[in-house]
């Protein structure tokens, strides 16, 4: 699988070490997946669901290329947001 320049494998690579690994991935087919932890491997990534799903899936692997968005399940601050690498937009 060729590499990419993918936004969303940067965002989990770098993710604020004081922010629980857990959120909700939205792909570009809007499934919504809720997790509470990820591992990556390449191009994809691994999540551990909350819950399994109706047929009993634990984990699902998805890639980089095909999540759309993706939601926060903790709250955050300040100086979390800088630190996951968000900068404040300057007023004026």
């Amino acid at each position: 699988m060729p590499a990419t320049n993918s936004p969303w494998r940067d965002f989990f690579m770098t993710w604020p070490a004081n922010v629980p690994r857990a959120g909700i991935v939205v792909s570009t087919l809007n499934e919504q997946t809720p997790f509470k932890n990820f591992w990556i491997r390449g191009e994809t990534l691994l999540l551990e669901r909350n819950v399994p799903d109706a047929l009993g899936g634990r984990f699902i692997v998805i890639g980089f290329d095909v999540i759309n968005s993706f939601k926060f399940t903790s709250p955050l601050n300040a100086a979390t947001i800088a630190d996951a690498g968000f900068e404040e937009r300057p007023k004026g």
